[in-house]
């Protein structure tokens, strides 16, 4: 029993003797039930709105005001045609508009309808569909407060942009893309250099008479081809099986995924650095890449409906900009100028992550 004991506290002391793994055993439970907590949410919360009201009435402000003091919509901006209207859409910067016609409770005493247009993104079709349902509620709880013969005269017309039938492959097919890029270049990527460290093939490799640098890119580009051979396996079968159109340029999508794949190359680089083993780098992966790609990145649940902390922190990840970028492209359509602010974001955690991963290499291996 005194060699059992003697047995534990050798492997206590083991343990505890790597900071790293203490990290990863007693950080990875608080981090998961902190993202399964606030993360994993498809409530409707704060719906960006924008309303085009040229009537100016009684009853539209009662509309809008209710509309904006819900839990679930914000009244963001006033618009003055459907063209702003279909600008904000595609700059990503409302998730619904209300669409009043002229003289809106003008028509009530004469018609026994009138009716306002619902505009909603549908590339996410989920919560397109509550907000519609939300709005609809709280549209006819306000003319409860209307003479009767008013009551349930106001009909909300429903649009969706993007994806008129709903289809939930529009939302979910960029997300994919971005989760196996993510996964394949920069897991696999540390993956496959820890594994000559760990072989003791690295030392070999780097006096050879190439420059080390080029030892690694060299390890890199064959992850890169696998993943553009991925990214257009994808394009195919999300066209000709699930149906689901690329309304925007071929260019402008492959040039996002490109720059989308080095940065997560350089992430893979920065994670091998690091890791000395290949366990570690996959812990590593999972907790720095897989969970946050899938929490915080849009991929699944809105970034919209989590708390600020959870959204600022979702800023960081990669895959938040290049999945948003790519619903833009395929889904919207849209030209360069509307996804410049995913493209620059993308293009500065480049620039940085080249910097970190080459200073870091350097440092180690030199």
């Amino acid at each position: 029993m005194k060699q059992f004991r003697s047995f534990i506290r050798k492997e206590f002391r083991h343990i505890f003797r790597d900071r790293r793994t203490v990290l990863i055993l007693l950080g990875i439970p608080i981090i998961q039930i902190i993202l399964f907590g606030f993360a994993l949410s498809t409530d409707l919360n704060n719906d960006r709105v924008a309303v085009l009201d040229p009537s100016q009435d009684e009853l539209t402000h009662r509309i809008t005001n209710e509309i904006n003091s819900s839990q679930y919509f914000k009244v963001v901006r006033n618009i003055s045609n459907a063209d702003q209207a279909d600008a904000a859409f595609k700059k990503n910067e409302i998730d619904m508009a209300l669409i009043f016609p002229p003289r809106f409770a003008a028509k009530l005493p004469n018609d026994s309808s009138t009716h306002m247009q619902l505009l909603l993104d549908g590339s996410d079709p989920n919560m397109a569909r509550m907000g519609y349902n939300y709005a609809s509620s709280i549209i006819t709880s306000s003319q409860k407060q209307q003479p009767a013969k008013a009551v349930q005269s106001v009909i909300p017309n429903i649009q969706l942009l993007y994806n008129p039938q709903m289809k939930s492959s529009y939302n979910f097919v960029p997300g994919v893309m971005g989760m196996i890029l993510m996964l394949l270049c920069a897991m696999m990527t540390s993956i496959s250099i820890v594994r000559e460290k760990e072989n003791g093939t690295m030392e070999v490799l780097l006096v050879s008479p190439m420059r080390p640098i080029f030892i690694i890119l060299a390890k890199m580009v064959p992850y890169m081809v696998l993943s553009l051979a991925n990214l257009l396996t994808i394009l195919l079968l999300s066209v000709y099986l699930l149906h689901v159109p690329i309304a925007g340029n071929l260019g402008l999508l492959f040039g996002v995924s490109f720059l989308f794949i080095m940065v997560t190359l350089f992430i893979g680089l920065l994670i091998s650095n690091v890791a000395n083993t290949q366990v570690l780098a996959m812990m590593m992966s999972g907790l720095m890449l897989m969970m946050p790609t899938v929490f915080l990145s849009g991929m699944v649940f809105p970034v919209e409906s989590m708390p600020k902390v959870l959204q600022w922190l979702s800023c960081a990840m990669p895959a938040r900009w290049y999945i948003q970028a790519m619903r833009k492209v395929m889904i919207e359509g849209v030209g360069l100028q509307y996804v410049f602010k995913e493209i620059l974001v993308l293009t500065g955690m480049l620039a940085i992550l080249l910097t970190a991963s080459l200073k870091t290499f350097k440092n180690r291996l030199a």
